[in-house]
């Protein structure tokens, strides 16, 4: 879920949450008008983190556990479970106030997924985390995912949109400019260019390389290998009667001509 500060994102998401009520229309939850009960269904973990400092973390995420309809016996044995996934059971008996805002988030984290919700929201998920823990958090979110938990991000990183989403929805000023499925997008704005690298024949024609070096992009050749990015659109601009698949059939069988075809791949715009 994407788009500009003030686009809108945050107040979607809290009226999914039934925390603001909309002016207009109405928002389905499985197919039915959304109730205040369903966000029982819900687990949210907003941008802003909302945690008591001076409790301890056990009594914070019983507490966070047991609003979510948990009873005390089950809650502790889910965090337990959470804790010691997560490596973080050294916690168990620390104030919140001991913690860095990226360990403040993994245990947010944990209440927000601990009643296994049928959706989950998460607002700039990692926001304030290192590499590592990152890449641990994408895990665990894939792996909710994987059984059967629908996710929706909202983020400014691209690169966790790239990596992880199946659908995006972009807006601006509350409306909807673009949405769809992520590998379609890109292939919806692809600019028809591939990278290439080819084992060179010993006897390559010279003229058909410098051809190809002139029509192409950052050529290199190394060791025999030549490889480079070339706009298929780009080198045969004056065969505009031909289609695009026509003229990639030819670059490739120029190229085969000069070597061993290595690799021979579409570079799809990224997000």
């Amino acid at each position: 879920f994407l788009g500009p500060n003030g686009a809108g994102k945050t107040t979607l998401i809290r009226m999914i949450n039934n925390i603001t009520a909309p002016d207009s229309g109405e928002i389905l939850f499985f197919n039915k008008p959304i109730r205040q009960e369903d966000t029982a269904l819900i687990g949210y973990m907003p941008e802003e983190r909302g945690l008591y400092k001076k409790m301890k973390v056990s009594e914070q995420a019983l507490y966070l556990a047991e609003l979510k309809g948990l009873s005390t016996k089950v809650a502790k044995e889910k965090l337990q479970y959470w804790f010691e996934r997560l490596e973080i059971t050294s916690w168990w008996n620390k104030r919140l106030e001991e913690l860095s805002k990226g360990m403040a988030q993994k245990l947010q984290f944990i209440t927000t997924v601990i009643h296994k919700p049928k959706v989950l929201i998460f607002d700039e998920p990692f926001s304030g985390f290192d590499p590592v823990n990152v890449n641990i958090l994408k895990k665990e979110i894939l792996e909710l995912q994987n059984q059967g938990t629908t996710i929706i991000f909202s983020t400014h990183n691209m690169a966790s949109v790239e990596e992880l989403c199946d659908n995006i929805v972009l807006i601006n000023h509350a409306n909807i400019v673009l949405q769809g499925k992520v590998h379609e997008l890109k292939k919806q704005y692809r600019k028809n260019i591939f990278q290439f690298e080819i084992e060179l024949f010993d006897d390559s024609d010279k003229s058909s390389l410098e051809k190809i070096s002139n029509g192409a992009r950052k050529v290199t050749v190394v060791d025999n290998y030549f490889s480079g990015l070339i706009s298929v659109d780009e080198y045969y601009q004056n065969l505009d009667n031909i289609s695009k698949s026509e003229k990639n059939n030819m670059l490739i069988n120029e190229l085969m001509k000069l070597g061993n075809i290595v690799s021979y791949n579409e570079v799809l715009p990224t997000m």
